[in-house]
């Protein structure tokens, strides 16, 4: 039986304030992978990993709830953007008690994979199974676990809520771990790969000569059902790169389908959601965030 293990690596003076490093695959074991070093494209903005990593944002022990997150970031599936908020809203989450596990996936424009558009789906599952296995040593609950995704991130974190099938080739007790979060949060998620494309994102993930059936399949409105996980989304109405039809198609199927959930479409903020946001209007969506995740449950 294939093995894995994982290296907790811990650290205190990292550029991004994380407590822990979390590196979940072995050297020459990553399932789907032919292995190569990892390159640095831009300042904070990784376009090829060696190793796929989780940044670990803890709470103190005393102001911490039993609820953590999985924050998921954007870059149209072809490279990673972790500079336009999303380390902000890990440390957000920390006040409010919640967890925050930072990933950073392998991306399918990588010449190291095998099938290129599982990838980032065998990554987002194996760090829920790793979390929920490990919940105790951090003092949180395997099952109120959620994703947060944004614009590229988002689609991930709706595949991620809607796939059943393990394809992380995990075996032993690993199989009988779910990779369903608990919950979703989205920000401006891209979700449909056929009308309302955002035409980078479907290109680096499925190619640019994708058939209709292919575009269907990975159009996550499509995937919904009453199992889906509760999920919260906010979107920008003047949004031009990934236009708030995306979010609007996939809460009509949540509706569709009686999950549980709310949309918030704002008039204006383009494509992004800050933590530092001062639009008097936009800023409301911590606030409304705050409350939803109360409202789902805070053990």
């Amino acid at each position: 039986m294939k093995k894995i293990f994982f290296l907790i690596i811990i650290f205190l003076f990292s550029e991004f304030s994380a407590q822990e490093k979390i590196i979940l695959w072995p050297k020459g074991e990553m399932p789907n992978s032919k292995i190569l070093a990892s390159k640095i494209k831009k300042k904070k903005e990784l376009a090829e990993l060696k190793e796929v990593e989780l940044f670990a944002f803890l709470p103190p022990v005393k102001e911490r709830n039993q609820k953590s997150v999985i924050i998921i970031p954007g870059g149209g599936y072809s490279k990673l953007t972790y500079n336009e908020g999303a380390f902000q809203i890990a440390k957000w989450m920390n006040t409010l008690g919640i967890s925050a596990f930072f990933l950073n996936y392998r991306l399918p424009t990588s010449s190291d994979l095998v099938q290129k558009e599982i990838a980032p789906l065998q990554d987002i599952q194996a760090s829920i199974k790793y979390i929920r296995k490990n919940a105790s040593q951090w003092g949180i609950s395997p099952e109120q676990l959620g994703v947060v995704g944004t614009s590229a991130g988002g689609h991930l974190a709706t595949l991620v809520s809607n796939i059943s099938k393990d394809f992380t080739e995990l075996k032993g007790d690993w199989e009988t771990i779910s990779s369903i979060p608990n919950f979703a949060i989205l920000f401006c998620p891209v979700i449909d790969l056929g009308e309302y494309a955002h035409k980078g994102s479907r290109d680096s993930l499925l190619g640019e000569n994708v058939s209709t059936e292919k575009i269907s399949e990975f159009s996550t409105q499509n995937l919904v059902t009453d199992k889906t996980p509760p999920t919260i989304l906010f979107h920008n109405q003047d949004d031009t790169a990934v236009p708030p039809m995306n979010s609007i198609l996939y809460f009509k199927a949540m509706t569709k389908n009686k999950v549980k959930g709310a949309l918030f479409i704002f008039p204006k903020g383009g494509h992004r959601f800050f933590v530092t946001d001062k639009d008097p209007l936009n800023q409301n969506w911590k606030k409304l965030c705050a409350d939803w995740l109360s409202s789902i449950g805070n053990k």
